[in-house]
This record gives structure tokens, C-alpha cells and sequence, in this order.
């Protein structure tokens, strides 16, 4: 699992000219879903992503987490981030989830999620998803589970 996450002053996410979800302050956190990713997986990257020390105190430090300023996680599935780049022109996906797997993980990263006591909006997975936001920072990381 990989998940490529963005500090933001807000974001969105549109399907069809409907917004399907939006935050303020936070984190987007778009998820990328390999064949081999479990619920295990899920929750290590997800409990590493709350506690990711991204966010300035008081001095203008990055040493507070998406726990401690009670932000919010924009979580939108992207399988595009597992493609594999390193040979060629064309981005190859063997790495990737089944669709079906794929939605398990990312619906069960979601109720994960949901348990953390902050806001949590989605994209709608396998959808064409047009997604905004306004880069704080810019201040983006990668992360991998081991």
C-alpha cells in the first residue's frame, strides 16, 4: 500500500459535478492498493498517517500530527500510485489490486478511519474523480508500508 499525502488548507473531491467530499485543514491522502495489502496494512499506514508529525507548532516547527490539531483526512483511491515506472514509457500495474481488492482494502482503510474520532470525507472508489485542493506548504510526503 502507498499513500502520497498532502498538508492542505482544504480539499475536494467531484464526480459528475457533484462534490462527494471536502475538508478544511488537513490531510488528502491519496491510496494506492497492491495485490499483496491486507487490513494489517491498512491500519499500520493509517495509524503512521494520524500520528506523521506534518504540522507547525507553536515555534513553526513540523512537530504536530493530524491528531493533535484535530484535522481532517480526505481519503481518495488512486491505483495509479502502485504503477510500475521504472522501465519504458508506459506505466505497467501488475502490482496493483484486483478492482475487487482494491475496494475491500480501501473500504476497510476507510472504517479504520472512521473510528479515529477525526472528520473523515471520501472520493468514490473506481470513479473519474476530479480532486482540488490548496497546498499548504506545499508540504507532501510518501508513504509505504514495509
Amino acid at each position: 500500500m502507498k499513500i502520497l499525502i498532502q498538508k492542505v488548507k482544504q480539499a475536494q473531491v467531484d464526480v459528475a459535478g457533484k462534490t462527494v467530499g471536502k475538508i478544511q485543514q488537513g490531510i488528502l491522502a491519496l491510496v494506492g492498493v497492491e495485490r499483496e495489502d491486507s487490513t494489517e496494512k491498512a491500519e499500520q499506514l493509517l495509524n503512521k498517517l494520524c500520528r506523521y508529525r506534518i504540522f507547525p507548532d507553536e515555534a513553526g516547527k513540523m512537530n504536530l500530527s493530524l491528531n493533535d490539531i484535530q484535522g481532517e483526512l480526505l481519503l481518495v483511491s488512486q491505483f495509479t500510485l502502485v504503477a510500475d515506472t521504472k522501465k519504458g514509457n508506459r506505466p505497467g500495474f501488475s502490482r496493483g489490486a484486483t478492482p475487487e481488492h482494491g475496494e475491500l482494502i480501501f473500504n476497510q482503510l476507510v472504517k479504520l478511519a472512521n473510528n479515529t474520532g477525526l472528520k473523515i470525507q471520501t472520493g468514490q472508489f473506481g470513479a473519474d474523480m476530479q480532486v482540488s485542493l490548496i497546498n499548504d506548504g506545499p508540504v507532501t510526503f510518501w508513504l509505504e508500508t514495509p
